[in-house]
């Protein structure tokens, strides 16, 4: 298993990025995100990968952050979804609005925004996954990078998330409440509740 690659990003394909790493040049599948977020050519680069076998094809799948390989291995496993319908979903979201689309069970923003996939595929998906998104994978800033300690299970934002999902606030909803109050590490789950829900 190849677990990244660390070497001299040179150039794009359609779908790939070129990866030199010792005069061997590593042809990466990437999300059109992932593509646009590359440094300019010429720079080094670390993609975390994950290697595709099936019977005739070999292909390396990159990711500039962990969380974004760790989504789409969690893709991977759901039926009828392969690495391609990961990429193609993955280029269409961030990897937050996908974990709001299947907490709050969004199945028409998911197949609106990803192509090739549809609302059946959809439903499949947050059906398959739902369990696996957690409010503490939410609550955590990530402006546009991985979150290196997110808000442990049981925490008073994540306890205040799932009271206000208990009194019928849609879980995004409550998630960005939730967000949205200034100070809340410090806060107790009441306090934060409060706040919250001035901002709901």
């Amino acid at each position: 298993m190849i677990s990244y690659l660390k070497g001299v990003f040179s150039g794009k394909t359609e779908d790939a990025v070129i990866i030199d790493i010792g005069g061997v040049g590593f042809s990466v599948c990437v999300s059109a995100g992932t593509a646009e977020e590359m440094p300019p050519a010429g720079s080094e680069v670390k993609l975390y990968t994950y290697l595709y076998v099936k019977e005739d094809i070999l292909a390396l799948y990159g990711f500039l952050r962990k969380e974004e390989l760790e989504l789409f291995q969690m893709l991977l496993k759901v039926s009828g979804i392969g690495p391609k319908g990961a990429v193609s979903i993955l280029s269409g979201m961030s990897v937050n609005d996908l974990r709001y689309a299947i907490f709050s069970q969004d199945a028409k923003t998911i197949a609106k925004k990803s192509a090739g996939i549809g609302l059946k595929t959809a439903q499949k998906l947050i059906l398959e996954l739902k369990d696996k998104v957690h409010a503490e994978d939410m609550l955590s800033d990530l402006s546009g990078a991985a979150a290196d300690v997110p808000a442990p299970a049981g925490s008073a934002k994540s306890e205040a998330v799932l009271a206000l999902s208990a009194l019928g606030y849609p879980n995004a909803q409550a998630v960005r409440a939730v967000q949205s109050v200034e100070g809340a590490d410090a806060m107790t789950v009441e306090e934060i509740l409060k706040a919250a829900l001035r901002f709901m």
